[in-house]
C-alpha cells in the first residue's frame, strides 16, 4: 500500500486532533520509542508528517554503543529485545536527524535516557538550545538506577521525581515514561506528576528472558530483555486504566501491544489522549498510519466526531 493513499485517507477523516497537556497534536498515533529510529527512517513507508508525532529513539548524552548482538528475538505474540539504546548521542541528533525531521514536517518528541539525576539533567540541558523545534520530550525512566538502591528507576517514586524534576532544563514539555514491572505504578505516576511531568506515557516493556534449550544459555547477548508486542497489550491497557481512574486530570500516551485500530480504541476508552505504535511497525512499517485509518473508520461507523469523545469513555460507562 503507498503511503500517499493512506495520508489522504487520514486527512479526509475526523481532524479535530488530541492536546496531550499543552501540546496539540493533528492526530492521536504516534510512532512509539525505539521502534522508529532516530529520524525519518519510516518515510518511505507512510508520511510521518501525517501521523500525530514520532517518539525518537531515546538518546545519551553522548554517543552510546548499545548491548553486544544478538538484540532481538521473537517471541509467540510478539518479541524480546536488548538492544541498549544505541545512539548518535544528543550533538550528532540535532546536527543530522533533527533538521531532517524538520525538513519532512515531522513533530518531533525528543527522548531521552541516564543512569543518575545528572546524566538525565545533562541531556535535557543540551536539547534546550532547540526546545523551540521539538513538540515534547519523553523522559525514559525504565532505565538502571547507579544511584540509591540500584534496580529501575521508575521503580523508585523518589529518583523519578528527581529525574522528572531536573529535566525542567529543557524548557520543553515533560512526558515520564513509567515501566509495568512494579506494584507501585500509581504512587510512581503521582511522584512524576508532582515533580512536573506534564504527562505520562504507560508503559515501557515487560522484563523477560527466552533461552536456546540446545545451549542452555539466553537468547539474547545482554541475557534478559524487554517483552513487547500484542501479548503484552492487556498489560498496558489495565495500567493505563489503573492510572486514569486514580489520577483522573493527568494527559496519558498509552503504548504497549497496540496493533489494530481497534486495539487504539480501546487504549483511549481505557483513559489515553492518544496512542504510540511500536513493536507492529516490525512486522508491517506502516503500521502507525494503517492503525489511524482504521481508527477513522471505526469512528465514522460509530458517528464520533471528536476524538476526545473517546477518551475515558471505559470510565464514563
Amino acid at each position: 500500500m503507498r503511503h500517499s493513499h493512506l495520508k489522504s485517507f487520514a486527512q479526509k477523516q475526523c481532524a479535530d486532533g488530541v492536546s496531550i497537556g499543552s501540546v496539540r497534536l493533528r492526530q492521536p498515533v504516534l510512532t512509539a520509542s525505539g521502534t522508529a529510529g532516530h529520524c525519518v527512517e519510516l518515510n518511505r513507508y507512510f508520511s510521518m508528517a501525517e501521523i500525530g508525532a514520532t517518539v525518537v529513539k531515546s538518546l545519551f548524552a553522548t554517543p552510546w554503543p548499545g548491548n553486544p548482538a544478538p538484540r532481538l528475538h521473537p517471541t509467540p505474540a510478539g518479541m524480546i529485545n536488548a538492544v541498549g539504546l544505541q545512539g548518535p548521542g544528543i550533538t550528532k541528533w540535532c546536527e543530522e536527524d533533527l533538521p531532517e525531521l524538520e525538513k519532512h514536517g515531522v513533530t518531533i518528541v525528543a527522548s531521552i535516557w541516564g543512569r543518575t539525576v545528572e546524566e538525565y539533567r545533562q541531556a535535557a540541558e543540551m536539547l534546550a538550545p532547540h526546545a523551540h523545534r521539538i513538540a515534547a520530550l519523553e523522559v525514559n525512566l525504565s532505565c538502571p538506577n547507579l544511584e540509591g538502591r540500584g534496580g529501575i528507576i521508575a521503580h523508585d517514586s523518589v529518583m523519578s521525581a528527581n529525574v522528572i524534576a531536573a529535566c525542567a532544563v529543557a524548557g520543553v514539555p515533560r512526558w515520564a515514561k513509567l515501566s509495568p514491572n512494579t506494584d507501585r505504578l500509581i504512587t510512581i505516576a503521582e511522584s512524576v506528576v508532582e515533580a512536573g511531568a506534564e504527562a505520562l506515557t504507560l508503559t515501557n516493556t515487560l522484563l523477560g528472558m527466552l533461552l536456546n534449550t540446545d545451549t542452555a544459555q539466553p537468547v539474547l547477548g545482554n541475557g534478559g530483555g524487554g517483552v513487547s508486542g500484542r501479548a503484552m497489550f492487556p498489560i498496558a491497557l489495565r495500567a493505563v486504566f489503573d492510572v486514569r481512574k486514580a489520577l483522573p486530570l493527568i494527559p496519558i500516551v498509552g503504548v504497549g501491544g497496540i496493533a489494530s485500530g481497534d486495539d487504539a480504541i480501546a487504549m483511549m476508552q481505557a483513559g489515553a489522549h492518544a496512542v504510540q505504535v511500536g513493536t507492529a511497525s516490525f512486522a508491517r512499517p506502516d503500521a502507525a498510519m494503517k492503525i489511524l485509518n482504521e481508527m477513522h473508520v471505526w469512528m465514522r461507523k460509530q458517528g464520533v466526531s471528536q476524538w476526545s469523545d473517546i477518551t475515558n469513555k471505559a470510565h464514563r460507562s
